[in-house]
């Protein structure tokens, strides 16, 4: 839209089908979006209007609410349903405070697909090789890089915690700082699609796939949870002696009762179960535990102040309105229901049967069917159709052979 016409007020609509485009293009039927796939109309967000600063010629990006033509809420917009969780929380007088955790990787540019991904050449002319976790030197070959996404994230508003090479080859993570869960979907959003931009034009591939390299760890963007009081900010999770509150533990117990069922809203693509089947410090597991990254839900060590619950399940290439609507709405059931948690594990463990989440997409999918709780908090209209766009994605997937499979079973089968 023009800058004219957005400031005027002009309307921008948008075909409700849209919202359940598949990664790859394409639609389900539309009977899961109204068969006469009507407008939206997009309502900008004003305190996330910005201009975007890597741009030339100048551009601004809008983050918008996807509203019905009524005025109502569009029930298959995801920002909307985080909406919606938080409102459940306001009416306890609750407010949740989150972070999120993005790693992602930086390659060279890929143009042919066929061809594994590669760390870029550096400064000092050769290729990133081994692991640099921690390392105050490893992104030295792309301070250019890293300089300017530092400068558009401060021109953006977006507040960096912290800053590391990750475990993988030139594989990073940013911390964003906590704050209220709409506006860190908010920020998560905003720095996944400036990494991308910055990437372009230093020509960098920036990706944010779940696991874009084998036998390396995979990216992801753990979720980092609490909840405070209205007015106070007193955090709910611990009482005036320091010590946990059962809604500490309710919280907890909610998570584990809906890890399962909302797996394919934390893991959404094929790829994504690729790094939950190598579960190294990405555990497809609801357990829990005081501070053991091998734990779905791992207690970081704080302050009681700063008491919180780390959701570690979903992946780099989840949709951070739709992982923290997830995540939010699992704590709220257990507050709200007083669920109890397992018992916490420690050290090397074994997953019980009941605390196992799905390992792949179909069973991902077909768990999510079954779920009476995913229908109860987030509507029919937009859990069916989700399950109508993931099914074609995956329906895709195995319309093509791999390589794997001509060169191992050609020769043996």
């Amino acid at each position: 839209m023009t800058a004219s016409g957005f400031s005027e007020g002009r309307r921008l609509q948008l075909a409700r089908g849209v919202l359940l485009q598949c990664i790859m293009g394409g639609y389900p039927a539309a009977r899961f979006y109204g068969s006469d796939d009507g407008d939206l109309v997009l309502n900008a967000e004003p305190n996330q209007i910005h201009r975007l600063p890597w741009s030339e010629p100048p551009r601004a990006l809008a983050i918008c609410d996807a509203d019905e033509l009524d005025g109502s809420s569009s029930g298959l917009s995801t920002r909307a349903l985080l909406k919606r969780v938080l409102a459940r929380y306001a009416e306890h007088g609750w407010q949740p405070v989150v972070a999120t955790e993005l790693e992602f990787f930086v390659f060279a540019a890929n143009p042919d697909p066929q061809q594994p991904f590669q760390p870029p050449v550096g400064l000092d002319g050769r290729r990133e090789d081994g692991g640099s976790a921690f390392s105050v030197s490893s992104g030295n070959g792309l301070r250019p890089f890293f300089t300017e996404v530092y400068r558009c994230m401060e021109a953006l508003g977006l507040p960096r915690d912290t800053f590391m090479h990750e475990m993988g080859v030139s594989q990073f993570e940013i911390n964003l700082l906590h704050g209220d869960a709409l506006q860190l979907a908010d920020q998560t959003f905003l720095f996944k699609h400036l990494l991308k931009e910055v990437g372009f034009k230093h020509g960098l591939s920036v990706v944010c796939m779940a696991k874009p390299l084998a036998h390396t760890p995979g990216s992801s963007m753990h979720i980092h949870q609490s909840v405070v009081e209205q007015g106070t900010g007193r955090n709910i999770f611990s009482n005036e002696l320091g010590e946990a509150t059962p809604a500490f533990y309710h919280f907890i117990g909610g998570q584990q009762a809906a890890l399962a069922d909302f797996t394919l809203l934390f893991a959404p693509h094929v790829n994504s179960y690729q790094r939950l089947c190598h579960p190294y410090a990405s555990p497809n597991n609801a357990c829990w535990s005081a501070d053991n990254r091998a734990a779905g839900l791992r207690i970081p060590a704080s302050a009681p102040v700063a008491r919180r619950v780390e959701n570690r399940l979903p992946g780099a290439d989840a949709n951070p309105y739709l992982a923290l609507a997830a995540s939010l709405a699992a704590g709220l059931h257990g507050l709200e229901r007083e669920l109890q948690p397992s018992t916490p594990i420690q050290g090397e463990f074994e997953v019980p049967e009941e605390l196992a989440l799905p390992c792949t997409m179909h069973a991902a999918i077909e768990r999510l069917k079954r779920s009476e709780l995913a229908i109860e908090l987030f509507g029919a209209e937009f859990i069916e159709g989700y399950i109508a766009s993931k099914t074609l994605e995956l329906t895709s997937f195995y319309d093509e052979i791999t390589p794997w499979e001509r060169r191992v079973l050609a020769a043996q089968a």
